[in-house]
């Protein structure tokens, strides 16, 4: 199941941008971020697909969403112009931003790619 997050529980799940100059993941699992808008077309065709995916890969990565409407100082802090962008968190490397309506196959190759986890059999 996606997650939405505030400015507060971004800093604790994913990454606290005021007190880390350097990327320094938060979370226990890696993520995906969705910064999507409630009025966004493109952004309604990816929230079935996360959904899919957040149960395909429960236990190995987590799937958050970020209000941009409510949430501007942290879309800001990430230079999101245009959504759905997608944020591609792993563990132990560098975020990697995608941007669009991604079809879920590029999903799971990302997936499988960036955040090094596999679905369930």
């Amino acid at each position: 199941m996606t997650e939405y997050l505030t400015k507060e529980t971004f800093f604790e799940k994913v990454f606290n941008y005021e007190k880390n100059q350097e990327w320094k993941f938060e979370g226990e699992l890696p993520c995906i971020i969705d910064f999507y808008a409630d009025w966004c077309g493109p952004c309604k065709m990816v929230a079935p697909i996360l959904e899919e995916l957040s149960e395909e890969y429960k236990g190995r990565i987590n799937i958050y969403k970020v209000d941009t409407e409510a949430e501007q100082e942290l879309a800001a802090a990430f230079g999101i112009r245009s959504i759905p962008s997608l944020l591609f968190c792993p563990k132990d490397d560098q975020p990697q931003m995608a941007m669009g309506a991604l079809p879920k196959q590029t999903f799971k190759q990302v997936i499988e790619d960036v955040l090094l986890a596999k679905a369930d059999a």
